[in-house]
């Protein structure tokens, strides 16, 4: 049995290849950017008004006050969306502006509507009445001021959520390169697994496929099911093993059959094909008999969880989503750090990952409090739950007020942080 840090470093080492494809940018949410993408254009496209008012050539402002004071006559308005003028523009002129509206040549600041002073009136305005000195670029958005051509939009290992899409469909951005979505071929395993609703006492219900499956979109792959595996089919599992490293399936996961029962054939199946790396038994819990393995010379992995709900909820969580997580090129994510709020005692080599509530306080702190019920079998606590809390190894005794590392369940923490 070796440790979880252990058993991260062998995920690390046995990554296998996800290609990338194009896609349109309206399609892109929650695919990951493939490279860096950069600004293809200015944003502001020119220089236009921040404002509604009147635009107009500052220094013929410069000697103006209440008793020197200027009549500039209106040419006409620009809204946003208009042509840019090309006229000749002489001394003393001005065009009303809109908001976002492109600024004409020759002109370089903007009062304000409200400022404005209508001659001969503002029921048949024909000029307005400037009677102070205005400052050079009020109220104006410069070309290239968000954005200059080039300039960093997206780094690689990007999630790419509604905000990027907004500023990719802003500069014209019509397709982007994203890494493909890894496909997960899910076996349930066990005579006593069903998909009936009515059961007797002696079956269970498969919920574990459910989970898994209802989890996909939020843990970046396409979920396939492979249906249940039955306690004699250790033929079945190995054709259909054979099978898929001919197919478009990157990785197979099963729940149930990893442990030293009788009927507990998975390790033994995958231990007849020509691996590079494997690992049978990881210190921590719940999960403790979780399997890995990569196949040589194939793209293919799998992976062994146990069946218990929780067991095999946890495994996915701090194992398959590491490796998918490294396989796509995101960055290695980040735990929320939270004041514990009640004492804990385990097993000083074990890593555990414990069914938690996380909330804030009214001072803002981050709090976690354990909840009853850390047995894998138990779904009541982890329904009630919203983070998992995770107590490494090396250590026994938690105190009250320490800092715990926290993960959420059903989505990656880099989602919202």
């Amino acid at each position: 049995m070796i440790s979880y840090k252990q058993s991260i470093k062998i995920l690390k080492k046995s990554k296998i290849f996800i290609k990338n494809e194009i896609v349109k940018t309206n399609n892109c949410l929650n695919r990951i950017a493939a490279n860096t993408i950069n600004s293809n254009a200015n944003n502001p496209s020119g220089d236009n008004a921040a404002f509604d008012g009147f635009v107009i050539n500052s220094s013929e402002t410069s000697n103006l006050s209440k008793k020197n004071n200027r009549l500039f006559k209106i040419l006409g308005t620009i809204a946003a969306g208009d042509k840019p003028k090309n006229i000749k523009i002489n001394k003393f002129q001005t065009f009303e502006i809109m908001t976002g509206g492109l600024i004409p040549k020759g002109f370089d600041t903007i009062i304000p509507i409200e400022q404005i002073v209508f001659y001969p009136n503002k029921k048949n305005p024909k000029y307005i009445l400037v009677n102070k000195k205005i400052n050079k670029y009020q109220h104006v958005r410069f070309k290239g001021s968000d954005y200059k051509k080039n300039d960093l939009l997206i780094k690689e290992g990007t999630i790419l959520q509604p905000n990027h899409v907004l500023a990719l469909k802003t500069l014209g951005i019509k397709k982007i390169k994203v890494k493909k979505i890894p496909n997960i071929l899910f076996f349930s395993s066990g005579n006593e697994i069903t998909d009936q609703e009515k059961i007797p006492d002696w079956k269970v219900r498969n919920s574990n496929s459910y989970y898994i499956k209802s989890i996909d979109k939020n843990f970046f792959f396409n979920f396939f099911y492979g249906g249940i595996l039955k306690d004699k089919d250790e033929r079945i599992f190995e054709k259909k093993i054979k099978k898929i490293l001919n197919s478009k399936i990157d990785i197979i996961v099963t729940s149930g059959a990893v442990s030293a029962g009788k009927f507990d054939y998975i390790p033994h199946i995958i231990k007849k094909f020509k691996l590079s790396n494997y690992f049978k038994g990881v210190a921590i819990r719940p999960g403790k008999p979780i399997l890995f393995a990569k196949i040589r010379g194939k793209q293919k992995a799998i992976f062994g969880l146990p069946g218990n709900p929780i067991s095999s909820a946890a495994c996915f969580r701090f194992f398959v989503f590491p490796y998918l997580e490294n396989l796509l090129g995101l960055k290695k994510e980040k735990p929320i750090k939270a004041i514990l709020k009640n004492d804990f005692t385990k097993k000083a080599n074990f890593t555990r990952f414990i069914k938690s509530n996380f909330y804030t306080t009214k001072n803002g702190k981050i709090e976690v409090k354990i909840l009853k019920g850390q047995e894998s079998f138990r779904i009541k606590s982890f329904a009630k739950s919203n983070i998992w809390a995770l107590f490494p190894s090396g250590k026994s005794k938690f105190k009250r007020g320490e800092i715990i590392d926290c993960f959420f369940p059903n989505h990656p923490n880099k989602i919202l942080f």
